[in-house]
């Protein structure tokens, strides 16, 4: 177990609510882009996680275009919203904000 020795003992509540996890990116390299969703998905509880959406803040890197969409078509539970001109970090979160479907909503 690779977590701390202190959060091992905690324990949580069996009824929390599902998350929306929101992942904002503009031009990000393709490897830490993925690792950052593979490590959503292999570290939150299923029932937990509802869905990751991606915002794509106007990259404009061809890699984060439609190899970026066929590589997320298969995942399950993983969405991309686009803005249509760069927008920044809050506004962008605000977009996948917009479209989030969870009782609770995650910022990375």
């Amino acid at each position: 177990d690779v977590r701390d020795k202190e959060c091992r003992s905690k324990t949580y509540h069996d009824k929390l609510p599902d998350t929306s996890v929101v992942i904002c990116f503009h031009n990000e390299a393709w490897s830490v882009l993925l690792r950052t969703v593979h490590s959503v998905i292999n570290r939150t509880p299923a029932h937990l996680l509802k869905e990751i959406i991606l915002v794509d803040d106007f990259s404009d890197m061809e890699h984060l275009k439609k190899p970026l969409e066929d590589y997320i078509a298969v995942l399950e539970k993983v969405k991309i919203t686009r803005t249509k001109q760069r927008e920044g970090l809050i506004r962008a979160r605000l977009a996948g904000f917009s479209i989030a479907t969870a009782e609770v909503v995650t910022f990375l």
